[in-house]
């Protein structure tokens, strides 16, 4: 098992089946199945969801590029427009660094569905604290 596949154990990650395709310090890309654990009651992809998915390909990516043992990365910040709905499948998150600063780095996120049509737009503010003793 790797570390991340540990660090998500038992987390909203792995409950929501999100899997990180790759993570390089350039880009991070996650895939999230798009059922019942991920669906509002209409049928459809959950705004939360969403979120929750570019939050975690943010931090992901932040966590990649600190020293883990002295640090944590954090959302600090995040905004979304969700631009197209989806009932079934996969939807596929890409998240690019805009700035990477000592104490917050900034992501844009963008999630779309298995055709590559945009599904949701964000960008989310990572914060990297000192862990606490």
């Amino acid at each position: 098992m790797t570390e991340q596949q540990r660090m998500t154990q038992n987390t909203m990650i792995e409950w929501l089946g999100i899997e990180i395709e790759t993570l390089e310090p350039e880009i991070v890309i996650a895939r999230m199945p798009v059922d019942h654990r991920t669906h509002q009651p209409a049928g459809i992809l959950h705004g939360g969801a969403s979120v929750v998915l570019a939050e975690t390909v943010a931090s992901v990516g932040s966590w990649n590029q600190i020293n883990q043992d002295t640090h944590v990365a954090v959302g600090l910040e995040i905004n979304a427009n969700h631009v197209r709905s989806v009932s079934s499948g996969y939807v596929i998150a890409t998240a690019v660094p805009l700035h990477r600063g000592r104490t917050t780095h900034i992501w844009n996120i963008r999630i779309t569905d298995e055709t590559d049509r945009l599904v949701c737009i964000s960008r989310c503010t990572v914060a990297i604290v000192a862990k606490q003793s």
